[in-house]
């Protein structure tokens, strides 16, 4: 977990990013603030929808005010996350499979020729190798984390090390 991650914990916050729309809108603001009008625009939807979504965000604790400006005789307002990531508080429950779900979601079909590496793998560790090996694949998660479009598309990356419910052979008395 990043220092300054939002620690989820409330019915609000998950309800509130369990919608497509306002996932994908909280994908957009990682990118940097927007107004209304650019979200829409972004979406391809109803300004008046997309306010509505930003509104349960901002109710939720996820989404602020972060500046205003005058621009042709109104008030521009632009919106931001109110932070960089967020983690699950340890007693939330159902946080795995809200990200699983989430990554389902925004899942894009492959393009011929696309880089897919889709993998299911299994390891034998101990809790300290565990420990240790989380906290290599969240820093290697942190190290991207800025969004340079010049770089090429967006990709997600989701990375999960859970205890698994494999059964273990014993020995093999064929021999």
């Amino acid at each position: 977990m990043a220092e300054d991650d939002l620690v989820l914990r409330s019915p609000e916050q998950f309800k509130a990013l369990g919608h497509p729309v306002r996932h994908r809108l909280v994908n957009m603001l990682r990118q940097r603030p927007a107004t209304l009008r650019q979200l829409a625009a972004g979406l391809g939807m109803a300004k008046g929808t997309v306010g509505y979504h930003v509104r349960v965000l901002r109710e939720a604790g996820l989404v602020r005010l972060a500046e205003t400006r005058q621009v042709r005789g109104g008030t521009e307002q632009y919106f931001a996350l109110v932070s960089k990531g967020f983690t699950f508080h340890e007693e939330a429950e159902g946080g795995r499979e809200f990200l699983i779900d989430a990554a389902l979601g925004e899942m894009l079909p492959l393009r011929p020729g696309q880089a897919e590496h889709t993998v299911l793998r299994h390891l034998w560790l101990s809790d300290e190798e565990a420990h240790a090996l989380a906290a290599r694949l969240r820093e290697q998660a942190e190290e991207r984390l800025t969004v340079d479009k010049s770089r090429g598309a967006p990709y997600g990356l989701l990375v999960c090390l859970y205890p698994a419910d494999i059964p273990t052979l014993g020995p093999d008395d064929a021999g």
